[in-house]
């Protein structure tokens, strides 16, 4: 019998069916500008097709056993089977309109999940998202039940920018997540809705949708922050910081409020840090990642001793973790407590070696070893320093350690070999080659050479006059050769260039001060300095020279005894030390002095200072 044209279309085509009844058949359009993104993260699908079970042993005839599956009758009839082949071929042939409607139609006679969301995906190819929701929408009305219809609505809702019409999806969303998935969700929601345009309307939808969260004691904390969120995305710093104040009073145990407050530390926004404190303080097993991160902050906010002191808490409370023991060694290295600072650098070391991700711990490692090798070149142990070195094998760290292996062998009196080193390492980028400039004229100046340096960097200052590093070190090179009046151009050039750059006012207001000429000219850059830069002790130390300069010694010993505080430098210190030592605390003076020689016994200023004053601590 010759089978009909119908039936042999349907034979023909057989696979192409089952592949259309598949959800993972099609896969919507990644590029297509009105695709969603996803409101809800969920696991990748399986690669590769679940094996299919041997079919299993003949058994007796008789009785079925009362745990074998009963078998379902396919309610998938030839007229379906064909309207859903029909709805594939048109697709594919260049009419998703028509392919549209017949799976559609398909997926609704049948109640099927799979079959809506291909309609879905068939209307986001063809750019329809007024069809992709119209499917959505038929597809809950179909499945009340079902959570893949919703997030997907949600999802289309959000492209569509039409965010007011999704309080009720997203409401019923949250209901639906499990509590142990709410941080997952919260954090999906607020990536979400930033997206939308109207980031006002976004955070005013996103908490509506929260109204039962918020006065929850035990979900309160979560929801605030993420309300708090949209609305630092929407520009209301103010109403985020209010949101993390009540989330925190509802539910102080969650770590989220703080973690919202920590985004907006500012000296701007002084409310911001005591929620972080006040977690941290009131939570004794607090996030360590969150502590960690407030420690990061306080060093971008140049509050070394601060951060220093969140570590230290870390380290004991949590000795075993690696990563606070790299930063607090860090610090200490940079506070020149090099003991303390070897101590927590080994430790970290030993630790690392237990760390999972090998990226993390190798660039861990690297910056341990380098910041040994500058502990071992302080105290002239040339060979330990070198050996630190070394073990640094990483290849993005290259130019880093042989310019501190050029470093080494200059202070060893080889600066040609030192120079000649520089100059091989390799040039990849732009940067790299300024890079190494940098690094030879460094060489030079630490040498004393400042002749040879000035020249290198007039030379590459008129090849580049616009390029705000060159300009800066070509100026402080002009102070060391005594051309003040090329060091003052210079720096006024930098200001141009840089209105923001704090260092050439510190710069400028330091040198008229520490020559004792034009001293209100000289406060008054260095004071627009600490605006730009209020946490820097280096610069707190040339505004309370300058006082000490005009006569201010109370004023001076405030300022100075600050700064010495947070980063006892051998400079400050002189300077700190002179100040006291003109006021008559001789004895407080000379500990002063003694600490900082301990600290670097060749520190230019201070042995100036010393010499100056004829004194021998």
């Amino acid at each position: 019998m010759i089978p009909s044209l119908r039936r042999h279309r349907l034979a023909a085509a057989a696979s192409l069916v089952l592949l259309a009844c598949a959800v993972q058949a099609q896969t919507s359009d990644p590029a297509s500008p009105k695709s969603p993104a996803p409101i809800i993260e969920r696991p990748a699908p399986s690669r590769g097709t679940k094996p299919v079970p041997a079919p299993a042993a003949a058994k007796p005839t008789g009785a079925k056993l009362a745990s074998e599956p009963i078998a379902q009758p396919s309610a998938l009839t030839a007229e379906l089977f064909y309207e859903i082949l029909m709805g594939e071929m048109t697709t594919r042939s260049g009419d998703p309109g028509s392919g549209y409607a017949l799976v559609l139609d398909a997926a609704r006679r049948l109640r099927d999940g799979k079959l809506f969301q291909r309609a879905v995906e068939i209307a986001l190819q063809s750019r329809s998202g007024d069809a992709a929701l119209a499917a959505a929408r038929a597809w809950q009305e179909t499945l009340p039940n079902s959570r893949d219809a919703r997030r997907i609505e949600l999802q289309i809702l959000i492209a569509l920018n039409r965010i007011s019409e999704t309080v009720a999806p997203l409401r019923a969303e949250i209901a639906a997540t499990p509590q142990i998935e709410r941080p997952m969700l919260m954090a999906v929601i607020a990536r979400n809705y930033s997206r939308a345009s109207d980031k006002k309307l976004a955070a005013s939808v996103v908490e509506q949708a929260l109204v039962d969260e918020l006065k929850s004691p035990s979900a309160s904390g979560l929801a605030w922050a993420t309300v708090g969120r949209m609305r630092l995305n929407a520009g209301d710093t103010s109403g985020a910081l209010d949101a993390a104040f009540k989330g925190q009073q509802l539910d102080p145990a969650s770590d989220a409020p703080a973690a919202l407050a920590l985004e907006m530390i500012d000296p701007g926004q002084p409310l911001a840090e005591p929620i972080v404190t006040r977690y941290l303080a009131n939570n004794p097993k607090a996030a360590p990642d969150l502590r960690i991160a407030y420690a990061r902050v306080l060093v971008e906010n140049r509050r070394y001793t601060d951060s220093a002191a969140q570590l230290q808490t870390l380290t004991t409370a949590r000795p075993e973790l690696a990563e606070p023991w790299l930063l607090l060694g860090s610090l200490q290295a940079q506070a020149r407590q090099d003991a303390a600072a070897e101590t927590s650098l080994k430790r970290y070391i030993d630790l690392a070696a237990n760390q999972k991700d090998a990226e993390d711990r190798q660039r861990g490692t690297t910056q341990a070893y380098l910041v040994l090798s500058q502990l071992a070149e302080r105290r002239k142990d040339f060979t330990a320093a070198e050996r630190w070195l070394a073990r640094v094998d990483s290849t993005d760290d290259l130019v880093v350690a042989q310019t501190r292996r050029a470093g080494l062998l200059a202070r060893q009196g080889k600066l040609p070999q030192a120079r000649e080193l520089v100059r091989g390492l390799p040039e990849r980028t732009a940067e790299d080659k300024k890079q190494k400039f940098l690094a030879e004229v460094q060489l030079l100046r630490d040498a004393k050479q400042y002749q040879a340096a000035y020249d290198m960097l007039a030379q590459a200052s008129a090849a580049a006059p616009n390029d705000s590093d060159l300009v800066y070190d070509q100026a402080m090179v002009a102070e060391k050769l005594n051309r003040l009046d090329e060091m003052e151009r210079l720096l006024r050039r930098l200001i141009e260039l840089k209105p923001e750059n704090q260092n050439a006012y510190n710069a400028l207001g330091y040198s008229f001060a520490d020559r004792k000429i034009r001293l209100d000219e000289a406060r008054t850059l260095i004071q627009k300095a600490v605006q730009l830069a209020p946490e820097d002790p280096f610069i707190a130390d040339s505004l309370g020279w300058v006082e000490f300069r005009l006569g201010n010694t109370t004023e001076a010993i405030r300022i100075l005894e600050a700064a010495y505080k947070t980063r006892p430098d051998p400079e400050i210190g002189a300077h700190f030390g002179e100040v006291l030592w003109t006021t008559g605390q001789k004895d407080r003076a000379v500990v002063i002095w003694k600490e900082a020689l301990l600290s670097d016994a060749e520190n230019e200023t201070l042995q100036e200072t010393l010499k100056r004053l004829r004194v021998k601590p």
